[in-house]
């Protein structure tokens, strides 16, 4: 008889212990997609403007939002910062060319950099592309020459300074569907 076969049911793992899966995210109709339009453009909108501009209840608005996060298509509420304002003068996309088979390594390393504000596992001449925000040059300097390069798991960067950014979130004046 195979060991499996033989095994004591008392000895299999936790199953509590393993992260439940993400249910599929249910479809989205036009009210969920004009709700996203509003909290896109203004995360703080109160649950009664919302409800009034696309002329639900409170109730449903409450409801449906509540869903929107517990499926995972709100990931969370947050602000818009002007990064030169806010002091990080210098940004710069970060190409890296890495270890094949390492991405979850390096994920979990350039999450943990001040100023990443973006990271993506990507095709192409390199594998990940990184946004990131620093108070200046120098500052920048220090972060991809010995913060990003020391990673062993990184075989080459290729940093692009960014002169000028315009967000290009939501605006009032741009139609729905560009949103």
């Amino acid at each position: 008889m195979a060991a499996e076969q033989m095994a004591d049911p008392g000895d299999e793992p936790d199953r509590a212990a393993e992260p439940a899966p993400i249910p599929p995210a249910r479809p989205l109709d036009a009210v969920d997609r004009d709700i996203l339009r509003i909290l896109r453009t203004d995360g703080r909108a109160s649950i009664r403007s919302v409800a009034e501009r696309v002329h639900v209840s409170r109730a449903n608005a409450y409801a449906r939002i509540n869903r929107l996060v517990e499926d995972g298509v709100i990931r969370g509420f947050g602000a818009r910062v002007d990064h030169e304002r806010a002091g990080q003068g210098a940004s710069a996309y970060i190409t890296l060319k890495i270890v094949q088979n390492s991405w979850r390594t390096v994920r979990e390393q350039l999450q943990a950099l001040p100023g990443a504000t973006h990271i993506a596992l990507v095709s192409g001449d390199f594998d990940v592309l990184l946004l990131v925000h620093t108070p200046d040059n120098r500052a920048l300097r220090e972060l991809v020459l010995t913060r990003i390069q020391s990673i062993p798991e990184v075989l080459s960067t290729r940093t692009l300074l960014v002169f000028e950014e315009t967000d290009l979130g939501p605006l009032p004046d741009r139609p729905a569907e560009l949103a």
